[in-house]
């Protein structure tokens, strides 16, 4: 048995890109035990974050993309538990539209495996909403966490710079799709879902 548990909160802020401004509100993912933890992605504020932390030591911010509202405060996050932030290279130049002149610490790969409290989260390299975008897997949990790419109803969105249609479609029929129907889908924004009810409304 695991002893990692998954803990969630919602932070509110917005999101940037091509010009445009929105009103969002992203999930907050942590992954862990009482002493350690991961956390997944650093949308809108470190205090919102850090409720859901606790006193327990960061292990890594790990960022499934970065567009604005996953990203914008990672740095600050970093400063204050002195985790690394993690990013898949391929996202470079979307995240040097939010921290120009400040890098990250270490790149995602895809089949990476990262872990925590004794559990293994798995790496899936899954671009299509962002160039560097990932999911990760964690079978001990039967959960993946998806990003922006997957969420309750269909793909993330693909109308934006750094965004392809058929990029993201591709991604998600050969990556998540191979996963078991009833895995849990843990979304960037928004409600749950699982893989078999994704499947069955976009098609294998």
């Amino acid at each position: 048995m695991t002893g990692a548990r998954i803990d969630h909160a919602v932070s509110s802020g917005t999101f940037s890109l091509d010009g445009q401004t929105f009103d969002v509100d992203n999930n907050i993912w942590v992954i862990g035990d009482d002493s350690e933890c991961i956390v997944i992605d650093a949308p809108h504020s470190v205090d919102d974050i850090m409720a859901v932390v606790g006193d327990r030591a960061v292990r890594a911010i790990v960022c499934t993309h970065a567009h604005d509202d996953h990203v914008r405060v990672a740095p600050d996050l970093r400063e204050r538990v002195g985790a690394p932030i993690l990013l898949h290279p391929d996202d470079r130049p979307v995240w040097e539209l939010t921290h120009p002149g400040t890098a990250w610490d270490a790149d995602l790969a895809d089949g990476q495996v990262l872990e925590v409290a004794g559990t293994r989260i798995q790496v899936l390299h899954t671009p299509g909403h962002a160039p560097g975008a990932v999911c990760l897997y964690v079978p001990e949990l039967g959960a993946v966490f998806t990003g922006d790419t997957l969420f309750n109803g269909g793909p993330g969105a693909t109308g934006r710079s750094f965004s392809d249609r058929p990029t993201i479609e591709a991604s998600i029929r050969a990556r998540l799709f191979a996963l078991p129907d009833d895995t849990v889908v843990h979304t960037g924004h928004g409600d749950d879902t699982t893989i078999g009810a994704e499947a069955e409304a976009l098609g294998r």
